[in-house]
């Protein structure tokens, strides 16, 4: 039985209770692969809003094929800190990032000795691959003074020295992609730990949701084609390890529909819901690529695929009384509700504490292991993927490992069980959440994000809501049940104390 099959169960002191249960175990040891798309909205896909007017048919056919989420989340509603805890089954505000997101140059915010995904699986044997965005940070060598706070221009890299810290150097094989997201310079692809090529033209700047930032970029670097390029490269590494003689892990972050909101000019007016319906569409072309590849080399049954989001959308859903939206201006960022609603019935949006900053799309497709056409209510993290698929393989982790990981692989199993602990939710501006059963209690008095008023951590009112029956967030109960947001404010603050006396121990 792994570590994973033993965790903690209740945290009302920080004493904690253990409780252990029998797993199922494998005899064969499945590839995994995880696509994770950049701002998809939980009302993007059909599956999770049937009133979405953007075609999404592989979506339609994974979800028919596999298991769907509907209270799935990313531990951060912004990039940055939910791929370093989907890589390290950690929260990222545990790290000396607190709030917001690290840039194109930024150095590397995993440290040497914290254990990755990659290499927990690499210890079972995997060939490892992450191909497409990274956002984790890089050691890059600079002339002069680096200037890590330049997220465009040049602060004046040299592009022929190697990386000295990068994703292989994390337990990753290989690794093909770009340093951060698809509107951060340096506009370079990055093969293992060297860029491809040394920039030669300048990537000149834009507004709105063709949103970019000048900087270098390569000749071979068009943002339009970049999707297509990762595609080509995934696909290929699928097909390349499924003819080894050992399991393979290929982790697969998107560059979209993030800004720049730029589909490629085949996907160009598809559909009906503007350039940023296009992208959603081309996205969804995507993970069908990759479904097809996998069922083409024969290795369905052998495969656990998950298809999740790092965040909401950042697109806004206004009131139908606006003349300029999306459909009329595609450099705007927002819908009339009756025309698409990128988050679906949540509050809020990218970045936000509220549901639309952190619910997601997830879905997870294991042929003759997860029943087909199911759906999970429960709610889950990406946290949770580090312990679910060392469960998988068979790894046991020490103690100072994916500690905030719980297994979900029940579930998967269909099982109907709880998380062990409750889920903490993170703002882009540094506030936090619990969510406890349908209760959520948001420990500050606004957004912590985008919408107004933003708020600010850990100042009153606080929020407190029942999702069960106002999954809209609309109706704030903290005055009427001050017991409960009590007991909730204790919970939260021992889970985040605890990393404080796992390091005084």
């Amino acid at each position: 039985m792994s570590l994973f099959s033993c965790r903690v169960a209740l945290h009302t002191t920080l004493v904690t209770m253990v409780v252990c249960v029998a797993r199922t175990s494998f005899a064969e040891q499945p590839n995994v692969v995880i696509i994770l798309a950049d701002d998809l909205g939980y009302g993007d896909v059909k599956p999770l809003n049937p009133q979405s007017k953007i075609p999404t048919p592989n979506f339609d056919q994974l979800a028919q094929d596999g298991m769907t989420f509907t209270d799935s989340h990313s531990p951060s509603a912004v990039c940055t800190p939910t791929r370093y805890g989907l890589i390290t089954g950690r929260y990222c505000w545990r790290t000396s990032l607190k709030r917001g997101v690290i840039g194109g140059y930024s150095p590397p915010l995993l440290d040497d000795e914290r254990t990755t995904i990659a290499e927990m699986l690499h210890q079972q044997g995997y060939t490892t691959g992450a191909i497409g965005k990274w956002h984790l940070g890089m050691s890059m060598k600079f002339y002069g003074e680096p200037q890590h706070d330049d997220w465009g221009g040049d602060p004046g890299i040299d592009f022929s020295s190697p990386i000295t810290n990068s994703p292989i150097h994390h337990g990753f094989d290989y690794y093909f992609g770009h340093s951060a997201s698809l509107d951060m310079a340096p506009y370079v692809f990055i093969r293992n730990d060297r860029f491809t090529k040394v920039p030669n033209a300048e990537q000149s700047g834009s507004k709105g949701t063709a949103f970019v930032r000048q900087g270098p970029r390569a000749d071979d670097f068009v943002i339009e084609e970049v999707l297509d390029r990762l595609t080509q490269e995934s696909v290929a590494f699928i097909r390349k390890s499924a003819k080894q003689d050992k399991p393979f892990f290929l982790y697969f972050p998107l560059t979209a529909p993030h800004k720049p909101v730029s589909p490629h000019p085949r996907f160009q007016d598809k559909t009906t819901r503007g350039r940023y319906g296009d992208f959603v569409h081309q996205v969804d072309w995507t993970v069908g690529q990759v479904m097809r590849a996998i069922d083409d080399a024969g290795i369905r049954e052998k495969t656990l695929l998950i298809v999740t989001s790092d965040n909401g959308s950042f697109m806004h859903a206004k009131s139908d009384a606006i003349e300029s939206n999306h459909l009329t201006d595609s450099t705007q960022g927002r819908f009339r509700p009756s025309d698409h609603q990128p988050n679906g019935p949540l509050r809020g949006t990218k970045a936000d504490i509220y549901e639309a900053g952190h619910r997601v799309p997830f879905f997870a497709r294991w042929a003759g292991r997860i029943v087909p056409g199911s759906r999970n209510h429960q709610t889950i993290c990406h946290v949770d993927l580090f312990a679910t698929i060392a469960e998988v393989t068979g790894y046991a982790a020490s103690e100072n490992v994916a500690e905030d990981s719980h297994s979900f692989l029940p579930l998967l199993m269909g099982e109907e069980t709880e998380r062990a602990e409750p889920v903490i939710h993170h703002s882009a501006k540094g506030m936090f959440a619990i969510r406890q059963g349908n209760w959520k209690l948001i420990a500050g008095n606004g957004s912590g994000g985008r919408a107004q008023p933003q708020g600010k951590p850990f100042e009153r009112p606080f929020q407190l809501f029942d999702l069960k029956n106002d999954l809209g967030e609309s109706n704030n109960l903290a005055a009427q049940y001050p017991d409960m947001v009590a007991a909730m404010l204790g919970e939260l603050e021992n889970i985040r104390e605890r990393s404080v006396v796992e390091a005084l121990n």
